[in-house]
């Protein structure tokens, strides 16, 4: 009863091993097809932030509305003071153009800020990166070790049966 007993303890633990080792590369597959997706959600995100057009966002839209209003205005102001001044259509046409370059400056504003944002993307896109890349290279690492254990527990378990003939 002694060999036999030995003999089945030994074929459960080589069971137990190639099942639990079954049950861990399930685990393991479902977590790396996660990580693989997140990586995919973080490229769209990068893909869809990094190219958005800068002028187009609300913030920078409502800027360059409230500077257009206001060139509006003073334009209006220059063209008034002028009529009723008697001033010359070339100093109203010298404030529209200093107006024009209130404009120009709002753009450049937008442009600088755009490029500040885009550099904060990347930056954010390939921390994430980064960071996903580092689980699914420590999951590689675990696997490999847990084939190695799992390895070792079978040829363990059937050093035992074999010691007992």
């Amino acid at each position: 009863m002694g060999l036999i007993g030995s003999i089945v303890g030994g074929a459960l633990n080589i069971g137990a091993s190639i099942f639990g080792g079954i049950k861990q590369a399930k685990a393991a597959k479902k977590v790396k097809a996660n990580l693989q997706n997140q990586l995919k959600e973080n490229q769209d995100w990068y893909d869809r932030r990094y190219n958005e057009d800068a002028t187009q966002r609300a913030d920078a839209q409502r800027l360059i509305t409230m500077t257009e209003e206001s060139i509006k205005n003073r334009n209006k102001q220059a063209a008034g003071a002028a009529a009723v001044m008697g001033g010359t259509e070339e100093s109203v046409a010298a404030a529209k153009a200093a107006n024009n370059g209130a404009l120009a400056d709002t753009m450049s504003q937008i442009a600088v800020n755009a490029e500040q944002r885009k550099d904060a993307i990347e930056g954010q896109y390939l921390e994430r990166k980064a960071g996903i890349n580092n689980q699914l290279n420590d999951m590689e690492m675990k696997k490999a070790q847990n084939i190695s254990q799992a390895v070792q527990g079978v040829a363990s378990a059937a050093g035992d049966i074999a010691g007992n003939f």
